[in-house]
């Protein structure tokens, strides 16, 4: 099935790659004397110039993925260099809007996808790819992540994040525990793991985000895949009796979560679950390359939100996770447009989905690795936007942000899920009007 994207936010993180350029003296063709009896001259072809182009991202995790795909792209273009200069991500954008508004920047930005993209497509700062041969293997929905106001697209898409549960096999088997069907199994099981003295979940409040993923991937369990397009319309909204039972199920969730929860962040979190003090994590597809490595023989699994209603859908919730666009000030524009046609090839998805280990968003690539391919066919079949950053991570503050503020408010007893519901509305109705 198609995925399902469109548009709008994540906040814009960004690199302080500055331009680099170098260049060889292009060869001469040798002369040569004629007589009578000599062939006629000929000419040899100058080599191409040497080339060097900057690459920005907040992805320093990635630093190894993507030497091994800048030199692929590298056999085919002996002549442009590309270094990968990514920036932590919490000081991206700071450093890259700053670079970019003077004038300078990498060659090769990772744009943030939907208006955070945009933004900087509005200001200017990026290369429209109209004339980028391949972007058509990309669907319309994909391809909003990176669309400018102006509908044209500044950005190849290049890989899909999605967020399902993340489960210890080793566990389930000693409890002989099956994959959730159906919601009540998994209140079940997380009931079972607690007898027994096992963490079902590890989760946090502390840090927002985890807030707000939680929420969009175990949400539509709740009000369903279609409800988001009746919030979209006008036909309902966040004050909505299906949006307040998926606040209120979060509440619910709370016997199962680790003792002190409120203090416990991303780092806690990942330690829990890859130390086998917990069995469950709701989390995004990028950890699962972290964990493998923190924890080679950590045997671990996925499996896809299952439905509260019998007539439900299992869903994993996903969106396009960034997109690489062209510096529209770069003094070496072609040469980092022949990188974006590379983008868009199969030989790319197929580094993406095994060297990155998430879906590709081009499609028809398969991943090596079984989990990564199951992720990726999830992806492909049963996955639902994420709303908080696909619809609603606009606004000052923005309504995903004061979702992650209201629901930490809720975990520490200040809020009810009605009034965690009446902030997240009020947000919305600020800046954001139905299409009906």
């Amino acid at each position: 099935m198609k995925r399902l994207f469109s548009g709008a936010v994540l906040t814009m993180v960004a690199a302080s790659s500055m331009l680099v350029a170098c260049s060889s003296n292009t060869a001469t063709p040798s002369a040569t004397s004629g007589t009578a009896s000599t062939a006629p001259p000929t000419t040899t072809a100058a080599p191409q110039d040497k080339v060097k182009l900057t690459m920005g991202s907040w992805r320093t995790e990635d630093t190894e993925a993507y030497a091994k795909i800048i030199a692929e792209f590298k056999k085919k273009n002996p002549n442009i260099d590309i270094e990968f200069k990514p920036t932590k991500n919490t000081e991206y954008n700071t450093a890259l809007n700053t670079a970019l508004q003077s004038g300078n920047g990498p060659d090769i930005i990772h744009l943030r996808p939907y208006a955070a993209g945009a933004a900087l497509a509005d200001a200017g700062y990026l290369e429209p790819l109209t004339n980028v041969k391949g972007m058509d293997v990309f669907s319309k929905d994909t391809l909003l992540a990176a669309t400018g106001s102006d509908g044209k697209v500044y950005g190849v898409p290049t890989v899909f994040s999605s967020t399902q549960v993340f489960y210890n096999k080793k566990i389930f088997q000693k409890y002989n525990l099956q994959e959730p069907k159906t919601w009540d199994e998994l209140v079940k099981t997380a009931d079972t793991l607690k007898k027994n003295k096992v963490t079902p979940f590890a989760f946090g409040s502390k840090e927002g985000w985890i807030l707000s993923l939680t929420e969009g991937t175990l949400g539509p369990s709740v009000y369903g895949t279609d409800f988001m397009k009746k919030i979209l319309s006008g036909a309902a909204n966040f004050k909505s009796p299906e949006y307040v039972a998926s606040i209120k199920m979060m509440k619910d969730l709370t016997p199962y979560f680790p003792d002190n929860y409120v203090g416990i962040g991303m780092d806690d979190m990942r330690n829990m679950f890859v130390t086998e003090q917990a069995a469950m994590m709701v989390m995004g597809d990028w950890e699962y390359a972290v964990m493998k490595k923190t924890n080679p023989d950590l045997q671990m699994d996925v499996f896809p939100v299952p439905p509260v209603k019998a007539d439900g859908k299992q869903t994993v919730t996903t969106w396009v996770d960034g997109s690489f666009s062209v510096n529209a000030k770069s003094a070496h524009k072609q040469e980092a447009l022949k990188f974006m046609e590379f983008l868009t090839s199969k030989e790319f998805g197929t580094l993406a989905v095994n060297e990155l280990q998430k879906p590709s968003t081009i499609p028809g690539v398969a991943a090596n690795d079984p989990l990564v391919a199951k992720i990726a066919k999830n992806a492909d079949s049963i996955s639902t936007p994420y709303a908080a950053v696909v619809y609603f991570n606009a606004g000052n503050p923005t309504t995903k942000a004061t979702l992650e503020n209201s629901i930490q408010g809720m975990y520490l007893n200040k809020l009810t899920p009605e009034q965690v519901t009446e902030e997240v509305q009020k947000s919305a109705d600020s800046w954001f009007k139905p299409k009906k």
